[in-house]
């Protein structure tokens, strides 16, 4: 800066004697003459507040009372004396001698609004910008409850039905017992086509008169019956447990499906089933049947015992010629191994009855699963 100070105003080096000993220390010649000079030449006053700087006098033809205005300020002077007087423009040496006053002083320098308008104002610490307040966190995205699958929310805990997200296309992942119900292959029911006619043995029904109670169990409406009752079937003996209804019916015989159909479920002393399954369509009125529907329970999952006795003879056809395989359970868990033992003729039911059903349950049955080359037989 001192280069252009000199270029601009030279001084006689005598100048540098007038500042204190302990300015010339710390600063350059050049500098410490260009100090001098602002301080000696005449028009320049330094203050902290004033918002602006007045020079004594600014030419020969200018009254030295006049103060630098901003623009758009009335002078003064009457506006007589103003309109006749010209005003001179400002002195750049001077303009530049302000600012180098300015910052020798330490202080900052902020132009105004006209070209050569300068203020002086004290340099200040800037201020530090307030802290952004805290975003605010994402909220977790709460993991799908059951696991990865659709159908696994729907059957956390096992539950399976009919329909939906927890239906037979999804049972087999519902819980690792029901793994067979969707990789088995020996799995009920089937569309029973083709079966080898042979001479088998007839089953021998010994049913009775029997003590029983209703329960609907989130599934099907089920009779369970007291001991006593059982079948026979190729010398082995198989006691009945329960039997229970499903809409429509699960079997199909050559293609056709029935109204509905009762499956009457059979256990030996060594835990292995055999389920006789009755084909129901529409027509006269099933007395047994209707000894059901009369002692349907309140509420769902609770047992209603009977006032009367139920012979289950009363539901098998008079036409005693079956078909036989080996399948499974229609219900997880699905179990295979199971003998599978499917009348011929249907039985009827009354329409009052089937809709009696129909409205509890209209559809509780599992699709028809392939036959995978198993051997069906048939009586004569």
């Amino acid at each position: 800066m001192s280069p252009v100070c000199i270029t601009l105003a030279p001084l006689p080096t005598g100048l540098f004697r007038l500042l204190p000993a302990a300015r010339r220390r710390r600063l350059p010649v050049g500098l410490a003459a260009c100090l001098a000079a602002s301080l000696l030449w005449p028009g320049v006053t330094l203050a902290s507040d004033p918002p602006l700087l007045k020079p004594v006098k600014l030419s020969p033809g200018r009254d030295a009372q006049t103060a630098v205005r901003g623009p758009g300020k009335a002078p003064a002077e009457p506006a007589s004396a103003a309109a006749a007087a010209p005003v001179a423009p400002p002195d750049p040496l001077e303009v530049l001698r302000q600012r180098l006053a300015g910052k020798l002083s330490g202080v900052k320098t902020a132009e105004g609004s006209g070209p050569y308008d300068v203020r002086v104002v004290a340099k200040t610490t800037p201020e530090a910008e307030p802290a952004a307040p805290p975003r605010p966190a994402a909220p977790r995205r709460a993991a799908a409850p059951g696991g990865a699958t659709a159908h696994a929310a729907s059957g956390s805990h096992g539950h399976w039905s009919y329909q939906g997200p927890a239906g037979p296309q999804t049972w087999g992942g519902l819980k690792p017992e029901f793994n067979l119900c969707g990789n088995g292959q020996r799995q009920s029911p089937i569309d029973i086509r083709g079966g080898l006619a042979v001479d088998l043995e007839p089953v021998k029904f010994n049913y009775q008169p029997s003590p029983f109670a209703v329960i609907d169990n989130g599934h099907t409406v089920q009779a369970n019956l007291s001991p006593g009752n059982h079948v026979e079937i190729g010398g082995r003996r198989f006691d009945l447990v329960q039997f229970h209804f499903h809409r429509p019916s699960e079997e199909r015989i050559d293609g056709r499906q029935f109204e509905m159909s009762v499956h009457l479920v059979h256990k030996d002393d060594q835990g292995k089933l055999a389920v006789v399954a009755v084909l129901l369509d529409k027509g006269l009125p099933q007395p047994a049947v209707q000894k059901v529907w009369n002692n349907l329970p309140l509420e769902k999952g609770e047992e209603a015992a009977a006032r009367v006795q139920l012979d289950p003879a009363e539901i098998l056809p008079a036409d005693r010629r079956y078909f036989t395989y080996m399948g499974s359970l229609t219900t997880p868990p699905c179990s295979e191994g199971v003998q599978w033992v499917v009348m011929r003729q249907p039985v009827t039911m009354s329409p009052e009855q089937l809709e009696l059903f129909a409205r509890i349950y209209p559809m509780n049955a599992r699709p028809v699963q392939q036959a995978s080359g198993r051997r069906i037989l048939q009586s004569q």
